[in-house]
């Protein structure tokens, strides 16, 4: 089925607008920013590519902001890393992977087992059928492996081989941290960038996706984080 695209939302009545976050890193101050644009666009769902709670200083107050927004979440690397890794058995090997693992054993312990747990047992890939018809996929990183991200600088072969001969009509994947859009064949594919880790500091990253009858529409915007971003 070919996929109508527009970058701004139409005057069409009562689409399904999906909030599409990703990377989030247990930044809740500027989670709280994103979600806060997102019900100023009245969206009916949000969705989280991964990447949810570490190593940001506020992982507990990003999972009840998931939580609370009944936020459909896959799981990423960080949040497989948190699941399956114990910090008592692991030793640094330098001051920074010092650093890192006692963050580690700080998220642990501010999280507790219930949520740690929760965390190993999230899908790696969701899908999700939209009112246009399409199929739209949910995912970290790519339908071949949801380890490895898309990134905008690929040729069409590399990201082609990442699609493998999943049939959706869209993707929505995070991991690169850099928003983007592209089209290959018939599958479109939306890298929502990063809430919690953008690459320019400055402003968090986060795509309204529009679905109808008529199609599916895409409009990626950023948030501006201030000077008391943490």
């Amino acid at each position: 089925m070919p996929l109508a695209f527009a970058r701004r939302s139409t005057t069409l009545a009562h689409p399904m607008r999906f909030l599409c976050i990703s990377d989030i890193h247990g930044n809740a101050f500027a989670l709280e920013r994103v979600l806060a644009a997102g019900s100023e666009r009245q969206v009916n769902q949000v969705i989280a590519c991964g990447d949810l709670l570490f190593p940001g200083e506020r992982p507990l107050d990003c999972w009840h902001m998931l939580v609370k927004h009944n936020t459909l979440c896959v799981q990423g690397v960080g949040d497989r890393a948190l699941a399956k890794l114990d910090p008592e058995s692991l030793t640094a090997a330098s001051e920074a992977d010092g650093q890192r693992l006692e963050r580690l054993r700080q998220t642990h312990a501010e999280l507790g087992e219930l949520i740690v747990a929760h965390l190993g047992k999230l899908d790696s890939i969701a899908r999700l059928h939209l009112e246009s018809g399409h199929e739209m996929i949910v995912v970290h990183g790519s339908p071949m492996d949801p380890t490895e991200p898309f990134t905008p600088d690929m040729s069409d072969e590399e990201m082609n081989a990442l699609i493998g001969d999943d049939p959706a009509d869209v993707i929505v994947c995070g991991g690169c941290h850099v928003p983007f859009e592209r089209q290959i064949g018939d599958t479109l594919i939306v890298g929502v960038g990063s809430v919690g880790e953008p690459p320019d500091g400055g402003a968090a990253h986060a795509t309204l996706l529009e679905s109808d009858s008529m199609g599916v529409r895409v409009n990626q915007f950023a948030v501006d984080l201030g000077p008391d971003n943490e």
